[in-house]
């Protein structure tokens, strides 16, 4: 089995590619939650469910969040009605939030609630909520602290960030699942994502990094240069005092990392880093990095577990 951590955009990407090379059912995703929220009576859950709606053929991989062809007329009347929604929710999506809302409410899990909407949708591959509890990313500004969604949807990421804070302060344990999923794993991937806000949630959750530590663990960064491919992870890493580059993300990761890859075309050196072409702008290049990582993983070629460089 091949365990898989995700959140934004980077990892659903080299999921794409995974799922051309392993079966569904050898696949399972830790999906980060620090970014859920509810909305309008509906549990937004946004890496959750893009890693559900890539799964079930329905993902608009255009902007890589939302279901293809959605409509948004719920939306538009809720605005109409004086509504406060600064996130633009589709139809379809909207349903799914809903639906998962009412079972949270009925007793269930957030990860039974997610079993039961994959099934629904038809998805093979276990898709792990990392915690079953709330674990909410905020990040502290000038204009004071946002949840991640007010800072990245309402203000477009365009405030400078002073820090970032995490509510609780104590993280939760991570489900029994998520253990289960990364103690049971031939390897784990860490995809280009946010190593802050979308990795950072998951590692934070007690137990991950003590199974990480004994899984072989290849991690794919998301920046080239000093830039990440998308999204915020650089001025969010810098807010933390961290250097916004494969080798601040490199260090984030160094206590369970085995292989550690940057972009072939990356200017900073990470020492014994692996290289690969890591901008996935379709199928066809998803699959071609996936094929490299899982090469790195010992995959294709049942190497022996390489030892960690420290």
């Amino acid at each position: 089995m091949i365990t898989v951590l995700s959140g934004g955009t980077g990892a659903p990407k080299l999921l794409r590619g995974l799922r051309r090379l392993v079966p569904d059912a050898d696949l399972a995703v830790v999906v980060n939650t620090g970014e859920d929220a509810w909305v309008s009576g509906g549990h937004l859950s946004p890496d959750t469910d893009t890693v559900l709606y890539l799964c079930a053929g329905i993902l608009n991989e255009e902007t890589w969040w939302g279901i293809e062809g959605d409509t948004f007329a719920c939306h538009e009347a809720l605005r109409e009605l004086g509504q406060d929604e600064f996130i633009r929710i589709g139809d379809r999506d909207r349903a799914v939030h809903l639906t998962r809302g009412d079972l949270l409410r009925s007793g269930l899990t957030l990860t039974e609630a997610t079993a039961r909407i994959a099934d629904r949708l038809g998805v093979g591959v276990r898709v792990l909520p990392m915690a079953d509890a709330p674990y909410a990313t905020h990040v502290l500004t000038d204009e004071g602290r946002l949840h991640f969604q007010e800072y990245w949807v309402r203000r477009r990421g365009a405030l400078p960030v002073r820090s970032l804070e995490w509510e609780p302060a104590t993280p939760p344990p991570a489900s029994p699942e998520t253990l289960a999923a990364l103690e049971g794993a031939d390897a784990v991937l860490v995809g280009p994502s946010n190593p802050v806000t979308s990795i950072g949630p998951i590692l934070a959750c007690g137990g991950v990094r003590e199974a990480l530590r004994e899984a072989f663990v290849v991690a794919v960064s998301p920046f080239i240069g000093h830039a990440p491919v998308s999204g915020p992870a650089g001025a969010l890493m810098a807010g933390l005092g961290l250097e916004p580059s494969s080798r601040g993300v490199h260090a984030l990761y160094r206590d369970f990392c085995d292989v550690f890859v940057q972009d072939a075309g990356d200017p900073v050196q990470v020492p014994g880093a692996a290289r690969a072409a890591t901008l996935m702008t379709d199928p066809a290049s998803s699959e071609a990095l996936a094929a490299a990582v899982l090469e790195l993983a010992g995959e294709r070629t049942g190497r022996p577990r390489a030892s960690r460089a420290r």
